[in-house]
């Protein structure tokens, strides 16, 4: 969830603990983006997956508990920490930047790259994109979850929705407000990178949250069944 920009190394450092106790809680999380993600992944038993920014390690628990082979990345050296602590060592999990080359990683070494909410924080989506491709077996499955570009349009007040540019968000936390970065950029600078690597498109979402995410904030769900916050693809590897 947090790998990229090495602008938020610091903040989600100062997160981990917090990722690690709360955040699979919190019902962006738990009621919104996981069910979309967790319903596009193809079986995982006995799959070879990569799980890319993994942050504190719910996707990287889950994919070991359905019969997957897990490696795992984080660009944060605590996220990395606590992923750690989550999977007690069923997992092989590594400090790295998916801004860099994948260069540890071998070709057509996995079945599935399953990336939850950290490509946002990339500027350069077709370099990353050529690394999953090249990483995935034939007919392998990319998932991935990005900020909705119309979300982070209107909700920063854009003036050009066609430009790609570095945003700066305060997140409240236990810890204090955190800066975080990320890159809004328009539909087509989503799509153009996976198709371009050589990615079919197989399925998109732009989901409603769930009715449990209503249970524990109303408000919230009301504005989500308007306003989509996340866009979902998975593509496959031709």
């Amino acid at each position: 969830m947090n790998n990229g920009d090495s602008n938020n190394r610091s903040a989600y450092n100062n997160m981990a603990e917090y990722y690690y106790e709360d955040i699979d809680k919190k019902p962006f999380n738990a009621y919104y983006e996981r069910p979309a993600t967790l319903s596009l992944i193809p079986s995982v038993d006995g799959k070879i997956v990569l799980d890319a920014g993994c942050a504190a390690g719910w996707y990287t628990n889950w994919l070991l508990n359905n019969g997957a082979q897990v490696t795992a990345i984080d660009l944060s050296p605590k996220m990395v920490k606590m992923c750690k602590k989550r999977v007690k060592g069923r997992a092989k999990i590594i400090q790295a930047n998916l801004s860099k080359p994948l260069d540890f990683l071998k070709d057509k070494q996995f079945d599935i790259v399953l990336s939850s909410l950290t490509l946002h924080y990339i500027l350069d989506l077709y370099s990353v994109m050529e690394e999953f491709y090249r990483i995935l077996k034939k007919s392998g499955a990319f998932v991935f979850s990005v900020h909705h570009p119309f979300m982070d349009f209107s909700y920063f007040n854009s003036d050009n929705y066609f430009s790609t540019e570095l945003l700066t968000d305060y997140w409240q936390t236990p810890m204090g407000k955190q800066k975080v970065q990320f890159y809004r950029r328009p539909l087509s600078k989503i799509i153009l990178p996976l198709l371009q690597s050589g990615f079919n498109i197989d399925k998109l979402l732009e989901p409603m949250p769930t009715e449990k995410f209503k249970i524990e904030d109303s408000k919230t769900y009301k504005k989500i069944c308007k306003n989509p916050q996340f866009l979902f693809i998975r593509a496959i590897k031709e």
